[in-house]
């Protein structure tokens, strides 16, 4: 393809993801499965071209920074709290998923090599953080499923990459050592975790000396790929690497980007993930075209393929239900023995946990790494292709019915402070630097208006902290009303810009300010 034809390729690509996205937003459904259905769709379209993925590209262009953004994201407390419930479904469940696909498509298809066959588990059995973060964006979840369902699905493509990376090593030689496997998994993710906080730390680092707000959030937007790189050339886990890069800068992006930058820096982030995350669903569509046309089309697919096909997918599913439930038995034991920490999820928690495993970038990518001369490649192929297919079409559709159904309990205790509390201690601390500094040395009054507007805001705390619900039902039509007068003063600005009265740097400045008091405004109103 001509480098101009990809780009048209590219801006046509950007108008069918517009397109797809404003169609899932009508239909409300999850838009990775319109965007999945819509590339697939648009695939066969007669006189387009074949759009192939380079496996390595991928992995390296679109995981990282998508990763990143869900590390970015946690809630870290709340992470290291689920921790152990969090490495169960990471590491036990994509293991144990690993297994089940191995052993069920050695019994379909007896001649694929053992160690093909878990290479095969190894590709299907990662849930992925693309789909999750794309599927969980239009329902409601108790805290604590939110919780293991985001740390998973930043933890377990480490998992299963591994995992695939020894199944291949030994299907091609023949030779297969648990206990080196488990030592090498061990520094691999550990490896990950150490190069990941250095890079985090270091971009604490370089951002604290850099001045000019587009360097900060170039490093801010570069440091996933960073990451992820570094890991890789270390030998380690780059996805490891990139996901506790993000838990740092999540941590310190408050004390050490400006109010100004993060602003900034959150919007260019949050469109890049857009991009990004709609892409990777459509050139998914797209690939599948590629890989029926290696069998000689759809009719030509052998009654053993769809038999292994089905037998994946069913496995996947069937395998993650029993791994959750089987945990919930463990705990439900131990709570009944005494066992202080074990805390069941309920059965309808984990019904949903189970339900939520929508594979997505990383089965695509990883079985077009396969070596040429892999036993079962094309194969491996069409069965990741099915389970990406299934899971985010079928699970990833179905998850806001299947919630809205059973009604999941959070279970979570609250946080000892509610949001009432919490800007109730943070006008308190205002109104102390107020009260301090609106006299001067000599005890006489010099900003009088400040002091009187600081006192106001903080009787209204008063009774807000006491009726947060009543309080702001009393402000909404105030809001409204700084709203409309704030649409009001951008008309006029606007009429006496365009009357030639003013220069466009008033313009852009007078706008920014009419723009971040309307954002406030909006905010507080609940919007």
């Amino acid at each position: 393809m001509h480098a101009v034809q990809a780009f048209e390729l590219i801006l046509v690509l950007l108008a069918v993801i517009v397109g797809l996205h404003w169609l899932a937003i009508k239909l409300r459904w999850p838009p990775a499965t319109a965007l999945l259905v819509g590339g697939g769709a648009l695939a066969f379209v007669p006189g387009l071209p074949v759009v192939s993925l380079d496996p390595e590209l991928a992995l390296v262009l679109f995981l990282p920074p998508l990763l990143m953004d869900g590390a970015y994201y946690t809630a870290l407390g709340r992470f290291r709290r689920h921790l152990p419930g969090i490495l169960s479904l990471a590491v036990g469940a994509v293991v144990f998923t690993t297994l089940a696909v191995g052993v069920v498509a050695h019994w379909i298809m007896p001649g694929l090599p053992w160690a093909a066959c878990f290479a095969l588990g190894a590709i299907v059995s990662p849930p992925d953080a693309v789909s999750a973060r794309a599927v969980l964006k239009g329902v409601t979840l108790p805290r604590r499923v939110t919780a293991l369902l985001e740390g998973e699905s930043l933890l377990n493509d480490a998992t299963g990459l591994i995992l695939f990376r020894f199944a291949v090593a030994a299907t091609l030689s023949g030779v297969f050592h648990v206990g080196e496997a488990v030592q090498s998994f061990t520094i691999v993710a550990i490896g990950g975790a150490v190069v990941g906080a250095a890079m985090g730390r270091l971009w604490v680092f370089v951002t604290r000396r850099l001045q000019d707000r587009v360097l900060v959030v170039i490093a801010h937007v570069t440091l996933c790929w960073v990451a992820y790189l570094a890991g890789e050339a270390a030998h380690v886990s780059g996805v490891i690497a990139t996901v506790a890069a993000g838990l740092v800068l999540g941590w310190y992006q408050h004390v050490v980007l400006s109010a100004d930058t993060r602003l900034v820096g959150n919007s260019v982030w949050q469109m890049l993930v857009f991009i990004l995350e709609a892409f990777v669903f459509v050139l998914i569509g797209f690939s599948l075209r590629g890989a029926i046309e290696r069998f000689g089309g759809i009719a030509a697919i052998p009654a053993s393929t769809i038999q292994m096909i089905v037998g994946v997918v069913l496995t996947i599913v069937i395998a993650r239900f029993v791994w959750i439930f089987a945990a919930e038995g463990l705990l439900e034991l131990g709570r009944r023995l005494g066992a202080k920490r074990a805390r069941p999820l309920g059965w309808r928690q984990a019904t949903v946990l189970s339900w939520a495993g929508m594979r997505g970038v990383v089965t695509l990518a990883v079985p077009l790494t396969l070596p040429a001369d892999m036993p079962g490649r094309d194969l491996m192929l069409i069965c990741a292709f099915a389970a990406i297919f299934a899971t985010v079409v079928i699970q990833g559709s179905s998850l806001g019915w299947l919630i809205r159904r059973i009604r999941p309990v959070d279970a979570d205790p609250p946080a000892k402070m509610t949001m009432a509390a919490a800007e109730g201690a943070m006008a308190r601390a205002r109104m102390t630097v107020i009260e301090a500094r609106a006299y001067d040395e000599d005890g006489t009054l010099v900003h009088p208006y400040m002091l009187e507007e600081a006192r106001k805001r903080m009787r209204f705390m008063e009774r807000y902290e006491q009726d947060a619900g009543t309080e702001m039902d009393n402000l909404r039509p105030h809001f409204d009303i700084v709203i409309a007068a704030i649409a009001a003063s951008r008309a006029e600005l606007i009429r006496i810009h365009r009357a030639g009265l003013i220069e466009d740097e008033v313009l852009h400045e007078l706008e920014r300010d009419l723009d971040i008091e309307q954002m406030a405004m909006i905010f507080q109103r609940g919007e």
